[in-house]
Protein backbone atom coordinates (compact mmCIF):
# COMPACT_ATOMS: atom_id res chain seq x y z
CA UNK A 1 0.00 0.00 0.00
CA UNK A 2 1.49 3.36 -1.07
CA UNK A 3 2.27 5.58 1.89
CA UNK A 4 1.76 2.71 4.34
CA UNK A 5 4.25 0.70 6.33
CA UNK A 6 5.01 -2.99 6.60
CA UNK A 7 5.21 -2.66 10.37
CA UNK A 8 1.79 -1.19 11.13
CA UNK A 9 0.01 -2.84 8.19
CA UNK A 10 -2.34 0.12 7.92
CA UNK A 11 -4.12 -0.58 11.21
CA UNK A 12 -6.28 2.24 12.52
CA UNK A 13 -4.53 1.98 15.89
CA UNK A 14 -1.52 3.76 14.41
CA UNK A 15 -3.34 6.68 12.78
CA UNK A 16 -3.47 10.08 14.45
CA UNK A 17 -7.21 10.20 15.00
CA UNK A 18 -7.76 6.67 16.26
CA UNK A 19 -8.84 6.08 19.89
CA UNK A 20 -5.58 4.20 20.46
CA UNK A 21 -3.46 7.09 19.23
CA UNK A 22 -5.44 9.55 21.38
CA UNK A 23 -4.98 7.26 24.40
CA UNK A 24 -1.19 7.15 23.81
CA UNK A 25 -1.03 10.92 23.47
CA UNK A 26 -3.01 11.51 26.66
CA UNK A 27 -0.93 8.93 28.51
CA UNK A 28 2.30 10.75 27.60
CA UNK A 29 0.76 14.13 28.34
CA UNK A 30 -0.25 13.02 31.85
CA UNK A 31 3.18 11.61 32.70
CA UNK A 32 4.25 14.66 34.73
CA UNK A 33 0.98 14.62 36.64
CA UNK A 34 1.42 10.92 37.48
CA UNK A 35 4.98 11.49 38.68
CA UNK A 36 3.92 14.46 40.79
CA UNK A 37 1.10 12.47 42.40
CA UNK A 38 3.48 9.56 43.01
CA UNK A 39 5.95 11.85 44.70
CA UNK A 40 3.22 13.29 46.93
CA UNK A 41 2.03 9.80 47.93
CA UNK A 42 5.57 8.67 48.69
CA UNK A 43 6.31 11.88 50.61
CA UNK A 44 3.21 11.56 52.79
CA UNK A 45 4.04 7.93 53.56
CA UNK A 46 7.64 8.89 54.39
CA UNK A 47 6.64 11.72 56.75
CA UNK A 48 3.81 9.90 58.53
CA UNK A 49 5.62 6.58 58.98
CA UNK A 50 8.93 8.27 59.71
CA UNK A 51 7.35 10.34 62.46
CA UNK A 52 5.22 7.51 63.87
CA UNK A 53 7.83 4.74 63.77
CA UNK A 54 11.35 5.66 62.63
CA UNK A 55 13.13 7.50 59.81
CA UNK A 56 14.26 4.23 58.24
CA UNK A 57 10.74 2.83 58.29
CA UNK A 58 9.53 6.08 56.77
CA UNK A 59 11.96 5.74 53.86
CA UNK A 60 10.86 2.15 53.26
CA UNK A 61 7.18 3.09 53.47
CA UNK A 62 7.65 5.95 51.04
CA UNK A 63 9.47 3.72 48.56
CA UNK A 64 6.77 1.06 48.89
CA UNK A 65 3.92 3.55 48.39
CA UNK A 66 5.59 5.02 45.31
CA UNK A 67 6.28 1.54 43.95
CA UNK A 68 2.67 0.47 44.40
CA UNK A 69 1.42 3.56 42.57
CA UNK A 70 3.88 2.91 39.73
CA UNK A 71 2.82 -0.74 39.53
CA UNK A 72 -0.88 0.18 39.34
CA UNK A 73 -0.31 2.56 36.45
CA UNK A 74 2.02 0.11 34.70
CA UNK A 75 -0.60 -2.63 34.94
CA UNK A 76 -3.33 -0.33 33.63
CA UNK A 77 -1.19 0.57 30.63
CA UNK A 78 -0.05 -2.98 29.97
CA UNK A 79 -3.58 -4.42 30.24
CA UNK A 80 -4.57 -2.22 27.30
CA UNK A 81 -1.69 -3.54 25.17
CA UNK A 82 -3.80 -5.69 22.85
CA UNK A 83 -6.29 -2.90 22.23
CA UNK A 84 -3.55 -0.28 21.77
CA UNK A 85 -2.03 -2.34 18.94
CA UNK A 86 -5.37 -2.56 17.16
CA UNK A 87 -5.68 -6.31 17.80
CA UNK A 88 -8.48 -8.45 19.25
CA UNK A 89 -6.40 -10.82 21.36
CA UNK A 90 -6.74 -14.15 19.53
CA UNK A 91 -2.98 -14.71 19.39
CA UNK A 92 -2.57 -13.90 23.08
CA UNK A 93 -5.39 -16.26 24.01
CA UNK A 94 -3.86 -19.02 21.90
CA UNK A 95 -0.57 -18.65 23.79
CA UNK A 96 -2.33 -18.72 27.15
CA UNK A 97 -4.21 -21.91 26.23
CA UNK A 98 -1.00 -23.51 25.00
CA UNK A 99 0.70 -22.81 28.33
CA UNK A 100 -2.23 -23.99 30.48
CA UNK A 101 -5.25 -26.06 29.44
CA UNK A 102 -3.57 -27.74 26.48
CA UNK A 103 -1.15 -29.28 28.98
CA UNK A 104 -4.09 -30.76 30.89
CA UNK A 105 -5.70 -32.80 28.16
CA UNK A 106 -7.56 -30.07 26.26
CA UNK A 107 -7.25 -29.76 22.48
CA UNK A 108 -7.55 -26.42 20.68
CA UNK A 109 -8.23 -25.52 17.06
CA UNK A 110 -7.73 -21.92 15.96
CA UNK A 111 -9.16 -19.86 13.11
CA UNK A 112 -11.76 -22.41 12.02
CA UNK A 113 -14.72 -21.66 9.75
CA UNK A 114 -18.21 -22.40 11.07
CA UNK A 115 -20.72 -22.73 8.19
CA UNK A 116 -22.76 -19.58 7.92
CA UNK A 117 -20.81 -17.69 10.61
CA UNK A 118 -17.33 -17.24 9.24
CA UNK A 119 -14.11 -17.76 11.14
CA UNK A 120 -14.11 -18.35 14.89
CA UNK A 121 -11.03 -17.72 17.01
CA UNK A 122 -10.79 -20.98 18.95
CA UNK A 123 -12.64 -24.24 19.46
CA UNK A 124 -11.53 -25.86 22.73
CA UNK A 125 -12.29 -29.53 23.39
CA UNK A 126 -11.52 -31.06 26.78
CA UNK A 127 -12.61 -33.38 29.59
CA UNK A 128 -15.32 -30.94 30.71
CA UNK A 129 -16.90 -30.03 27.38
CA UNK A 130 -16.52 -28.03 24.19
CA UNK A 131 -16.04 -24.27 24.15
CA UNK A 132 -16.09 -21.70 21.36
CA UNK A 133 -13.89 -18.73 22.26
CA UNK A 134 -14.20 -15.26 20.76
CA UNK A 135 -11.72 -12.51 21.63
CA UNK A 136 -12.47 -8.81 21.88
CA UNK A 137 -10.23 -5.95 23.04
CA UNK A 138 -11.70 -2.80 24.56
CA UNK A 139 -10.62 0.64 25.72
CA UNK A 140 -9.41 0.52 29.37
CA UNK A 141 -12.43 2.53 30.53
CA UNK A 142 -15.01 0.31 28.80
CA UNK A 143 -17.37 -1.41 31.27
CA UNK A 144 -18.43 -4.98 30.57
CA UNK A 145 -21.15 -6.25 32.85
CA UNK A 146 -24.42 -8.19 33.15
CA UNK A 147 -27.90 -6.97 34.06
CA UNK A 148 -30.91 -9.24 34.23
CA UNK A 149 -29.04 -12.02 32.47
CA UNK A 150 -28.09 -9.80 29.51
CA UNK A 151 -24.67 -8.62 28.36
CA UNK A 152 -23.97 -4.89 28.49
CA UNK A 153 -20.91 -3.06 27.20
CA UNK A 154 -20.85 0.58 28.28
CA UNK A 155 -24.54 0.30 29.21
CA UNK A 156 -25.52 -0.92 25.75
CA UNK A 157 -26.88 -4.35 24.87
CA UNK A 158 -24.93 -6.38 22.34
CA UNK A 159 -27.55 -7.99 20.12
CA UNK A 160 -25.31 -8.60 17.12
CA UNK A 161 -22.42 -10.01 19.16
CA UNK A 162 -24.76 -12.26 21.16
CA UNK A 163 -26.53 -13.49 18.02
CA UNK A 164 -23.23 -14.23 16.28
CA UNK A 165 -21.62 -16.12 19.16
CA UNK A 166 -24.67 -18.17 20.12
CA UNK A 167 -25.42 -18.92 16.49
CA UNK A 168 -21.83 -19.99 15.79
CA UNK A 169 -21.82 -22.24 18.87
CA UNK A 170 -25.10 -23.92 17.85
CA UNK A 171 -23.95 -24.39 14.26
CA UNK A 172 -20.60 -25.79 15.38
CA UNK A 173 -22.40 -28.28 17.62
CA UNK A 174 -24.71 -29.36 14.77
CA UNK A 175 -21.79 -29.70 12.37
CA UNK A 176 -19.76 -31.79 14.79
CA UNK A 177 -22.75 -33.98 15.71
CA UNK A 178 -23.39 -34.71 12.03
CA UNK A 179 -19.76 -35.74 11.60
CA UNK A 180 -19.54 -37.97 14.69
CA UNK A 181 -20.58 -41.61 14.54
CA UNK A 182 -22.72 -41.40 17.67
CA UNK A 183 -23.90 -38.94 20.28
CA UNK A 184 -24.81 -35.27 20.19
CA UNK A 185 -22.47 -32.58 21.45
CA UNK A 186 -23.02 -29.09 22.82
CA UNK A 187 -20.74 -26.11 22.35
CA UNK A 188 -20.65 -23.26 24.88
CA UNK A 189 -19.67 -19.77 23.66
CA UNK A 190 -17.08 -17.74 25.56
CA UNK A 191 -16.12 -14.10 25.25
CA UNK A 192 -12.51 -13.39 26.26
CA UNK A 193 -12.22 -9.72 27.19
CA UNK A 194 -8.82 -8.10 26.69
CA UNK A 195 -8.73 -4.78 28.51
CA UNK A 196 -11.80 -2.93 29.68
CA UNK A 197 -13.39 -3.31 33.11
CA UNK A 198 -15.14 -6.61 33.75
CA UNK A 199 -17.34 -5.80 36.74
CA UNK A 200 -17.37 -9.38 37.99
CA UNK A 201 -14.60 -11.95 37.89
CA UNK A 202 -16.50 -13.88 35.23
CA UNK A 203 -20.19 -14.33 34.51
CA UNK A 204 -22.77 -15.72 32.11
CA UNK A 205 -24.89 -13.30 30.11
CA UNK A 206 -27.16 -14.11 27.15
CA UNK A 207 -25.83 -17.67 27.27
CA UNK A 208 -22.20 -16.51 26.87
CA UNK A 209 -19.45 -17.00 29.44
CA UNK A 210 -17.69 -13.63 29.80
CA UNK A 211 -14.40 -12.84 31.52
CA UNK A 212 -10.75 -11.94 31.15
CA UNK A 213 -8.55 -14.63 29.55
CA UNK A 214 -6.88 -15.87 32.73
CA UNK A 215 -10.15 -16.00 34.66
CA UNK A 216 -11.90 -17.88 31.85
CA UNK A 217 -9.35 -20.68 32.20
CA UNK A 218 -11.00 -21.77 35.46
CA UNK A 219 -14.52 -21.93 34.04
CA UNK A 220 -14.32 -25.31 32.21
CA UNK A 221 -13.17 -27.06 35.39
CA UNK A 222 -15.60 -25.31 37.75
CA UNK A 223 -18.65 -25.41 35.45
CA UNK A 224 -18.38 -28.47 33.22
CA UNK A 225 -20.92 -28.97 30.45
CA UNK A 226 -19.99 -32.58 29.70
CA UNK A 227 -17.73 -35.44 30.76
CA UNK A 228 -15.52 -36.52 27.89
CA UNK A 229 -13.01 -39.34 27.88
CA UNK A 230 -9.64 -38.97 26.11
CA UNK A 231 -10.98 -41.17 23.31
CA UNK A 232 -14.09 -39.01 22.92
CA UNK A 233 -11.98 -35.85 22.96
CA UNK A 234 -9.88 -37.24 20.13
CA UNK A 235 -13.01 -38.17 18.14
CA UNK A 236 -14.49 -34.68 18.51
CA UNK A 237 -11.17 -33.00 17.72
CA UNK A 238 -10.79 -35.04 14.53
CA UNK A 239 -14.38 -34.28 13.55
CA UNK A 240 -13.66 -30.57 14.01
CA UNK A 241 -10.49 -30.79 11.92
CA UNK A 242 -12.49 -32.17 8.98
CA UNK A 243 -15.82 -30.36 9.34
CA UNK A 244 -14.56 -26.93 10.47
CA UNK A 245 -11.73 -26.22 8.01
CA UNK A 246 -9.23 -23.38 7.96
CA UNK A 247 -10.19 -20.62 5.55
CA UNK A 248 -13.15 -22.54 4.19
CA UNK A 249 -11.08 -25.35 2.70
CA UNK A 250 -12.72 -28.75 2.69
CA UNK A 251 -10.97 -31.95 3.70
CA UNK A 252 -11.58 -35.48 2.62
CA UNK A 253 -11.03 -38.68 4.54
CA UNK A 254 -7.65 -40.31 3.98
Amino acid sequence: MIGGTIYTRGRAAFTGGSPQAVFEELWLRERKSRLRTRAIIAGIALIVCGYAVSPLFGVLAGALAGGIDAAVHWWRYRSAGVWRRGLRGEERMARILRWTLERRGYRALHQRVVPGYGTVDTLLVGPTGIWLIDNQAYHPDTEITEHGGRLFIDDRTQSQLVKRLNGAARQAAETLTARLVAGEVTVTPMLAVHGGKVRRRRFVADGIVVGTPWRLLRWPAHDPTDELSPKRIEEIWRAAVYSLPIGGRTMTDA
